[in-house]
């Protein structure tokens, strides 16, 4: 059953219309509510706060990493393990075909329902998780392959075992390696990045956002608390963020936002398939026309131009 937002109910209303007339037969009826319901959605749509744009990237009907490698993958084989500890599950990788072209595709994995969400770790990685992206991605330049990256996490896991197992340590090794790898790196926001977990694989010659997506520093909700205590100022945190995609393309801080349909990826998944699958075969088509080298020195030059600084006089005292 599908799931509606607060702010969603004006079409859950129309929707089950829909529904009713379609099961009395009556067509013009269906019809007529159909056009009501593309007037609803371009009303509720059209002009959405930061906060519920927030809760559209959390959606639990929102289309996960796994969705997008069963709607987008050909012949997909799944890596497993760091080589080092275990499997982290919160990260998945496949080796597979896209529209022909062959890819390495990186994602975070949310999970639905208990089990899976327990089995998932809620899509926050353990360093395993991390090191075993980091495996995916070597391997794909060993053989020449273009990496998709599908973020979408609250952020890394804090517990006492990540840490002892060099969390930090794994997340600053994928900043690192990822900035020299010698293959197209296409890196999108699918639904919700956190922190450090989002960064450790959103180093890419192309950062891209989808339309209901955000990406932050921290939680709003762990914004909330730190500076006001108050857990009942999310939506002031949300805003004062600046996490949506038109804020961070603004600030030059992605490369592109991707046009999800305006109803969201939740509602029609395989139209947002389809468009994150054309983003990441253009952008893998015009990053073959670099050489290695400038595939590189491009990316170099893209991370170290984020922020801006100022350079003042100083007030020099003469004795």
């Amino acid at each position: 059953m599908a799931t509606y937002l607060d702010f969603e109910k004006p079409i859950e209303a129309i929707q089950q219309d829909i529904e009713s007339a379609r099961a009395r037969g009556d067509n013009e009826a269906v019809e007529i509510l159909r056009k009501d319901l593309e007037k609803e959605v371009k009303k509720t749509f059209g002009s959405l706060s930061d906060y519920q744009k927030l809760q559209l990237a959390r959606h639990p009907d929102r289309p996960y990493a796994l969705d997008y490698v069963r709607l987008m993958m050909e012949d997909a084989q799944e890596i497993h393990g760091d080589r080092m500890y275990r499997d982290d599950p919160a990260i998945l990788c496949y080796l597979g075909w896209i529209d022909g072209q062959r890819t390495v595709l990186i994602g975070e994995q949310k999970g639905r329902g208990t089990k899976h969400k327990l089995r998932r770790n809620f899509g926050m990685p353990h360093p395993e998780g991390y090191r075993k992206a980091l495996r995916a991605v070597k391997l794909a330049e060993k053989f020449d392959i273009p990496v998709l990256m599908l973020i979408d996490t609250p952020g890394a896991y804090p517990g006492l075992g990540a840490e002892e197992r060099g969390q930090s340590e794994a997340i600053a090794r994928n900043l690192f390696e990822l900035s020299g790898v010698k293959v197209p790196l296409v890196s999108v926001v699918i639904g919700e990045g956190g922190s450090g977990g989002a960064l450790a694989i959103g180093v890419a010659d192309r950062l891209a956002m989808m339309r209901y997506s955000v990406f932050a520093v921290i939680s709003p909700e762990g914004c909330s608390a730190i500076l006001w205590n108050d857990p009942s100022k999310v939506e002031q945190a949300t805003k004062a963020l600046k996490i949506t995609p038109d804020a961070l393309k603004e600030h030059g801080l992605i490369d592109d936002i991707i046009d999800e349909p305006l109803i969201g990826a939740h509602r029609d998944k395989e139209a947002a398939a389809k468009a994150v699958k054309e983003y990441y075969l253009d952008a893998v088509r015009s990053l073959r026309e670099l050489s290695k080298e400038e595939l590189v020195q491009k990316r170099y030059e893209k991370l170290i131009s984020i922020g801006a600084y100022k350079e003042n006089d100083c007030l020099r005292i003469e004795n």
